[in-house]
Order: C-alpha cells, then structure tokens, then sequence
C-alpha cells in the first residue's frame, strides 16, 4: 500500500560525543557514506579552518561577535566553549531537517550533549572511546598540526570528557575500525525499527491487516 501521499516521518536525532583524537569524524563521515537518510548538523565555531575544511560543509564559521550575537538571540539549541573557542548548533536548522525526515547526527561534546537531552528528551546519545591511552596519543600526534603543549592540553581535555561517557546511551569502542562502524549503524538501525516510527510509516498496512 503506498504511503506516498503521507507527510514524512520526523526524523530521529543522535548526539555522538568523543575525545578528540577517537576517531569520531572518520567514523561519522563512513556511516553517512553506508546508510541513507541520515546527515549530520553543520555547526557554528568561531574557530579557524584547518586544511581541507570549507565553510558550510564542515562548520559555519563566523566571528566572536557574529557568534555571540546569535546566542544573545536565543538561536543555538546547545553552544559550548572548547579550547577557547566557541561552537553551536542552530535550532532553525536541526528542526527543518528533522522535519524533512531526515535522521540527523550531532557531533558535540557532553557539555552539548547535555542540553540537547534536556530539551529533546527522545534523543540517543553514543559515546566513542579510543582502545588506549596510548593510541589516542598517536592519533593526536599524528595529525602533525599540533605542537606538543596543544597535544598535552587534548589529552588532557580528553580525560575530562572520558569522565563523562556514563551520561550516554552507548558506548563504542573505536578499536577495529569496521566493527565499530557496524556497531554505529547498528544503534541508528534499530532505532528506525521502534513501534512509534513503525507505527506512523505503516499505518495504512496495519489498518488494512486488522480489518
């Protein structure tokens, strides 16, 4: 039975929070890359580009001023201060892609983590953990951007955000690298397959099946 005359299902919003160095980002941009209907929120940071990023694709990026000028407005759902620098996520924009359907990724810290779940209760929240100390300390000092007291203060700032994973609803472990994709895909599967979003998408199937 054809559901093409029904508005879209809202989409389901996920919050994959990691230390930096984890391996967060590969694993975010080859989920997008394996399953459909799925996008991750562009967000706002007044920090500068690193090599390869463009604006609009990897962050909107804006001044201090621009930045906090909008959070003055009320327009971020969550924003935080990372490494002196500030990052948001737009309300208006998360809710007009939700609405089209589409599930939505945000890649936050906890402190973000924690207001979005105060305001979208039906959130699920993933945690990635690195499989040492020592190989978050490679993966840092191999991105060859850093000097030794930035890579010092991650590693720091990585503890820190370790100290939080209790708050999520899962836990990965970024060891072998294809296992943990699957175990992503996995969550976000799953979470299509609950009844309310069953229930919605087959509506007509169920009434004509019980008549």
């Amino acid at each position: 039975m054809s559901r093409d005359n029904h508005p879209p299902q809202r989409g389901s919003l996920f919050i994959v929070s990691a230390p930096s160095g984890a391996g967060k980002t590969s694993l975010i941009k080859a989920l997008l890359e394996t399953l459909e209907g799925i996008t991750v929120s562009v967000s706002h940071t007044t920090r500068a580009p690193r090599p390869g990023e463009q604006n609009a694709v990897h962050y909107h990026f804006v001044d201090q001023d621009t930045f906090l000028a909008m959070q003055a407005q009320g327009q971020f759902l969550e924003h935080a201060k990372v490494f002196d620098n500030y990052y948001g996520t737009s309300k208006t924009a998360l809710d007009d892609t939700l609405n089209q359907g589409l599930d939505v990724i945000l890649e936050i810290d906890w402190q973000g983590a924690r207001q979005v779940r105060q305001q979208f209760a039906e959130t699920l929240s993933i945690f990635i953990l690195p499989p040492s100390k020592q190989t978050l300390l490679q993966r840092l000092t191999g991105r060859g951007q850093d000097d030794e007291a930035v890579i010092a203060r991650r590693m720091q700032e990585a503890v820190n955000e370790i100290s939080h994973y209790g708050e999520f609803d899962y836990l990965v472990v970024n060891d072998d690298f294809d296992l943990a994709l699957q175990q992503i895909s996995a969550i976000v599967t799953a979470s299509r397959l609950r009844l309310p979003r069953q229930q919605s998408l087959n509506q007509p199937l169920l009434l004509d099946l019980l008549q």
